[in-house]
């Protein structure tokens, strides 16, 4: 669900017209609806009533501290994969114990802060990343929390630059390694091992891939506590798909994976632990735009908006497709027309669709892609020195600027000429 709907024909975020928005804060600009991330988190979160369970929120989705604190007003944690997210997410107010570190390549001082910070867990990915932990750990007179990614090979869908779970990818211990990886967690003095952790990969519509790899982890924890090891958690991490409005497969309700997990783990005496990012974050935010010329092309005709790829990169990056809109509703006698929607980037990757019917639009006319909460503002630059577009947060009838737009003499600031120069 997502509260971005047609009020006597103009295009609204909860109770707030984008039109005023635009006029106030400019575009492109990404908005936000706090009753959208409220709603997906509450809907998560339920599904796994009736068992321990922690909803790490994974922070790469969308960072924005006034989302992370959105959410940990609602008892959310976080799975951050930088020291950088780290600091976000206690900045944003979520405590250190409801924190898991995951991702391939941290580095010595990220494990100090996330020790001194207390989080609740290491997903650790290599042996090399473990030996440098306990070291770590052992420097501060600290223990480190700890379990393992283990790469399963399930195949899960989707495009191959979100795939996580196959054997060729680069996350993960290999299947046939874990059990001799916990077996040299266990001589370390600095390392706890605690759980086990998977994550087979984004934007996954089907239940299947996560039916398998769960009952293919739930037989390694058997066989990790025969071998002696103590595991008290199971980290599924997160990849539920979300619809983007491309009529491709519906990907299945919170409540149907939820009651599959329940299944599938009653008998494992674990707390699950759920690192969701799209499922919360997709659907709770569009991008907002502005015709800036209608062009008419030997063989088509382009819409040249003021967004582009270094904005929203997920089309160039994945093929992604997105809903788009107009502010203002077409009249009922429309006309329809055909368009390539393209931003001012020069590059021909700039582009957001090919092809795309649309009611026919003008110069200066506002429009929205819809489904950009996620790995929207969060995968942003400032390619061709295009300044980072603001991050709007609305609640009911109010709004407030969670990212301001830099000038181009804010960005310039940060470059220097040396002297020799």
């Amino acid at each position: 669900m997502r509260h971005f709907d047609y009020k006597n024909g103009e295009l609204y975020a909860e109770n707030v017209p984008l039109r005023s928005i635009a006029d106030k804060v400019g575009t492109p600009a990404y908005i936000y609806s706090t009753a959208t991330f409220e709603r997906h988190y509450s809907v998560f979160a339920d599904s796994f009533s009736g068992i321990d369970a922690l909803v790490a929120y994974s922070v790469k989705a969308n960072s924005n501290i006034a989302i992370l604190a959105t959410l940990a007003k609602m008892g959310a944690g976080a799975d951050v994969v930088s020291g950088g997210e780290l600091a976000r997410a206690l900045v944003a107010g979520i405590p250190a114990h409801k924190i898991v570190f995951s991702g391939v390549g941290k580095t010595s001082a990220e494990m100090r802060d996330a020790l001194k910070a207390g989080i609740r867990l290491f997903n650790v990915e290599s042996l090399p990343e473990l030996r440098l932990l306990n070291q770590t750990a052992l420097s501060m007179n600290k223990i480190a929390p700890i379990a393992f990614r283990v790469n399963p090979d399930v195949t899960a869908g989707g495009h191959d630059k979100i795939s996580t779970g196959k054997k060729e990818n680069k996350f993960g211990i290999a299947w046939k390694h874990a059990q001799s990886a916990y077996a040299e967690a266990a001589r370390l003095k600095g390392i706890k091992i605690v759980g086990v952790d998977v994550h087979i990969g984004s934007q996954i519509d089907d239940l299947a891939p996560f039916e398998k790899a769960i009952e293919k982890v739930g037989e390694l924890i058997k066989r990790l506590r025969a071998d002696g090891h103590t595991i008290q958690s199971f980290d599924i991490g997160g990849g539920l798909g979300i619809p983007y409005g491309d009529n491709n497969k519906t990907p299945p309700p919170p409540a149907e994976y939820g009651a599959m997990v329940k299944r599938l783990t009653a008998s494992l005496d674990v707390e699950m632990i759920f690192e969701p990012g799209r499922m919360i974050a997709g659907n709770a935010g569009i991008l907002l735009t502005k015709v800036l010329y209608v062009k008419e092309g030997e063989d088509r005709n382009f819409l040249i908006i003021d967004a582009a790829m270094n904005d929203l990169i997920r089309p160039a990056l994945y093929d992604a497709y997105h809903d788009i809109e107009p502010v203002i509703a077409a009249g009922p006698n429309f006309t329809q027309e055909t368009y390539d929607v393209v931003g001012p980037i020069c590059e021909s990757g700039d582009t957001f669709t090919k092809s795309r019917e649309m009611p026919s639009l003008n110069d200066g006319d506002l429009v929205v892609l819809h489904s950009a909460g996620a790995y929207g503002a969060a995968q942003s630059s400032q390619y061709n020195t295009r300044p980072l577009i603001p991050e709007v947060l609305v609640s009911g009838d109010k709004y407030a600027v969670i990212r301001e737009r830099p000038s181009v003499a804010d960005i310039l600031k940060t470059e220097s000429i040396p002297d020799w120069l």
